[in-house]
Order: structure tokens, then C-alpha cells, then sequence
């Protein structure tokens, strides 16, 4: 086995190399063989290679390709390359055959255990290394890319993150009432005390991939706090959310409306930004906006706020023909929606996904924070001379602007400063209204006040004029 290389791009949307390896074992039913058990790699290796498939540039001519210098084939970092670097550091490891055993049958679950085969630990991981070897390498026509840059820049060197990772490994095993189920009759390390040497002495982040695959085999629930711990490593790592996040038992706190724990918009403006050329208003999108919970959101959260949203404006004094104003400067897609029956769908869907989510939640529309209503409308005032000649979609279901702008005091005013400063951000970017930074600052300091994510304001930076 060969060390490994520079990566020249890394592209998973969830775990991968032997972690995401052994997340298939529990997926399967266990192999009767060792060639069974071989077979499920090889299907793993299969389905990445089926879901990324290897670009090409066949159908440009010879003389073209070398104009334009994809001249040569390369062979792509892939799959096999990350599953055979795993399987390197652990067979060259100091660690011994038992405590390999041991986080092998934790993180898959005990579906396969190569001592029941006649295999230690590290033959079986050979095994793995030679059916990846033996698999034909992906190619690429193509320029042979230089090392990503990028790469490099991000990824962290083992001793930042070794100290970290240990530290949660350690913490779940001091704060259990047992360990993790046995491995096997056989003596053996604890399975936590393995998945502690693999971070301490291999590698944090293979110790820390398996340590969350054991703890999901196992259904071990942690509490949001450690949650947010994982999620912080599994960004230092450059992971995929989704590789933390999924089949991981956390103990969510409940849907809380008030929390402002969302990084981007949320609610009903942020509905509105999902609107494009190709998005169309009916259940199914918003059945997709409904179930866009943000990382670290208790799940139905999302729904809940979109809810309340809709909610304050079905109950207000807002006329439908304003409604519709206010859909279509926020979403730059006018004739879309019609006015409440609109917002009556938007409430039935997140109602919809509310019960699936949780359960037991009552949506209680709390009094509007109204402290900043003066100084949200007065922004929306001092932009109102800017606008009143534009026209939001001049040549597609044309909407003046000043229906737009009354219908955001309106909101500010009588409904939610919060809601309305939410979607006056919006209709800037739909008309494209040019800021200073001395205005773009107060917006800030507006979002900070109202608990906003770090780059919900930031969505309108672009306006900001140069000089």
C-alpha cells in the first residue's frame, strides 16, 4: 500500500472512506462469506461511481483537445482512493488486531466479523486494500490538475484537531453508564478506548468518523450541545453536514419560533428567495421549503417559522391585492400567487410537515417585537424616493413599486418589523436599489438586533456602490 497523495478535489455529500464503508454494512443484511462481504465493497465502490460519474471531453476532436490542452488522461482521486487510505493508516497502525476488531464490528454494526471467518482484524482490511487495487482506476481526458490550493488551505494538520477529538471520544465514555456493547467473546479494548487509540494514534479524523458511526449503530443519543461540538469538528474537517447529521440520535430542544439560530434567511422572505425563472407556487415546493430545517435546527423548525409568518399576515388588515404586491417584490415573480389563498397553502403545508416533525408542538403566534418598527420604516422610507419609478418584472406581470413599498409599511407598522424588515432586504435585490456602506452598515446593525444569522444581511452586500 502506497501513501497517500494530494487530493486534487474532494466531493462527498456524506461520510465516505471506510466510515461511509461500514455504514453499508449495517444497511445490508450480513454477508454468509468472505466473498459476500467483498461483494458489498465492490457495490460501494459501484454506487459511488454511479452517483459521480467521470466527466469527458470525448466529443471534442484530437486537434481540439490539444488546442485547448486536454491532451492526456489522468486518473481521479476517488472513492477507492479514500476507503484504501483509511484501510492504510489503520493496517500500518501500532494499534493491535483486537482494538482494530473491535472499532470495525462498533461502526458496522457486528454484521461482519472477519474472526468469524478466519481473518484477523488487518488480513480482512487487506482484503478490502486488494479489491480496490484490483478495480480498474477512473479516468479522465483531460489536463492533469495541480494539487488543489484550496485543499491545503482548509484542511487541518492532525495535531490541531487530535487533543478535540479525543476529548469527545473520552467525554461520551466518562459520561456513559456502560460501554459500548461488546465486541465478541474474545478479550478485547473497550470500543470506546479503541475509537480513542485510532484518534490518539492513527488519525483524529478517521477516529472521528468511526466514533460517529458507532455511536449511530448504536443509537447512543447526545445532547444538542455535544451535537454542536460535532458539527464544529466536522467543519474543521471539511465534512459534509449531512455526514453528522445522518442517522445521529440528538436530543433536540423544542421548537422555539423566538430562537434565531438559522445562519441564512428564514420564514416567509426566505420562501420568497427561493422563488426562480424554473420554481413554480404550488405544495411541492413548498413541501421542500417546509422541510429545510438549517444545521443544528430542531427538525420542523423551519416549518414553524414559515408558519408564523403566514399566519400574522393571513390575520392582518393587509388587503389580498397587497399581499400579492408584496409576494412579487420580494420574490421577483409576479403572477405566481394570488393573495391570501397563497399564504392559506403555505399554512397547510407547514401544518402538514409540523405533524410529521413534531407531533406534539401548538404554534402559539406570539406578540410582534415591536421596539424596532420606527427605525425599520424609517429605511423603508428613505428608500421609497429610489424606487418610484421602478417596476418589479416590467415585462411579465409588471408590479409598481409603490405598490410594493406601501405594502411593506404596512407590515413594518401594523404586523411585524421583523417580518418586514426581513422582506424589505428582499426587494432590494429585486430592484436592484444601490447602497452605500454607511446604509448597508445600519441594515447590520438592524439584523444584529433582530438575532439574525451571520450572513442574512450579507445577502444585499453586492449592492453596496464602490468607491
Amino acid at each position: 500500500m502506497t501513501g497517500r497523495q494530494e487530493p486534487y478535489y474532494v466531493d462527498y455529500d456524506a461520510d465516505f472512506g471506510l466510515s461511509g464503508l461500514t455504514e453499508a454494512f449495517t444497511l445490508s443484511p450480513a454477508p454468509e462469506n468472505t466473498g459476500a462481504a467483498l461483494g458489498l465493497v465492490m457495490a460501494k465502490l459501484d454506487a459511488y461511481d454511479h452517483e459521480c460519474p467521470v466527466g469527458s471531453v470525448d466529443h471534442l476532436s484530437a486537434d481540439e483537445r490539444s488546442i485547448l490542452g486536454y491532451d492526456i488522461s489522468h486518473d481521479e482521486w476517488g472513492y477507492a482512493d479514500e476507503l484504501r487510505e483509511d484501510v492504510r493508516r489503520l493496517v500500518e497502525s501500532p494499534l493491535a488486531d483486537e482494538a482494530i476488531r473491535a472499532v470495525w464490528r462498533a461502526a458496522a454494526g457486528g454484521v461482519w466479523d472477519p474472526a468469524a471467518h478466519g481473518m484477523s482484524a488487518r488480513d480482512w482490511l487487506r482484503r478490502i486494500d486488494e479489491t480496490c487495487a484490483a478495480r480498474p482506476p477512473r479516468k479522465i481526458p483531460g489536463r492533469r490538475p495541480a494539487p488543489s490550493s484550496w485543499w491545503g488551505a482548509w484542511r487541518p494538520a492532525a495535531d490541531e484537531v487530535r487533543d478535540d477529538v479525543v476529548a469527545e471520544i473520552r467525554s461520551c465514555r466518562e459520561q456513559s453508564t456502560g460501554p459500548l456493547p461488546s465486541p465478541g467473546p474474545l478479550p478485547s479494548p473497550d470500543t470506546l478506548s479503541a475509537l480513542e487509540e485510532v484518534a490518539a494514534r492513527v488519525h483524529p479524523d478517521l477516529g472521528f468518523r468511526l466514533f460517529l458511526r458507532a455511536l449511530k449503530v448504536h443509537s447512543v443519543r447526545i445532547e444538542k450541545a455535544r451535537y454542536d461540538r460535532f458539527q464544529v469538528l466536522g467543519q474543521r474537517f471539511g465534512h459534509p453536514a449531512a455526514l453528522i447529521d445522518f442517522g445521529l440520535d440528538v436530543a433536540w430542544p423544542p421548537i422555539d419560533t423566538a430562537r434565531r439560530d438559522a445562519t441564512w434567511d428564514f420564514g416567509f422572505s426566505h420562501l420568497a428567495g427561493q422563488a426562480h425563472q424554473d420554481w413554480c407556487a404550488n405544495r411541492e415546493e413548498l413541501r421542500k421549503a417546509a422541510e429545510g430545517d438549517g444545521i443544528g435546527q430542531t427538525p420542523g423548525s423551519a416549518a414553524a417559522v414559515l408558519l408564523e409568518d403566514a399566519l400574522r399576515l393571513l390575520r392582518s388588515a393587509l388587503p389580498d391585492a397587497a399581499v400579492t404586491a408584496l409576494w412579487a417584490g420580494a420574490s421577483d415573480r409576479p403572477g405566481s400567487t394570488d393573495g391570501r389563498d397563497w399564504l392559506r397553502l403555505i399554512a397547510d403545508v407547514c401544518r402538514e410537515r409540523l405533524r410529521e416533525a413534531a407531533p406534539a408542538y401548538t404554534l402559539v403566534v406570539a406578540p410582534a417585537r415591536t421596539e424596532l418598527a420606527d427605525t425599520v420604516l424609517r429605511e423603508v422610507r428613505e428608500t421609497a424616493p429610489a424606487v418610484v419609478d421602478k417596476v418589479i418584472s416590467p415585462h411579465w406581470h409588471p408590479v409598481p413599486a409603490t405598490d410594493v413599498m406601501d405594502a411593506l409599511e404596512h407590515v413594518v407598522t401594523r404586523i411585524d418589523p421583523d417580518l418586514g424588515f426581513r422582506l424589505f432586504l428582499r426587494v432590494l435585490n429585486a430592484l436592484s436599489v444601490r447602497l452605500t456602506q454607511e446604509r448597508y452598515d445600519r441594515y447590520e446593525a438592524i439584523g444584529e438586533r433582530f438575532g439574525y444569522g451571520e450572513y442574512h444581511v450579507s445577502d444585499v452586500d453586492h449592492l453596496i456602490e464602490a468607491g
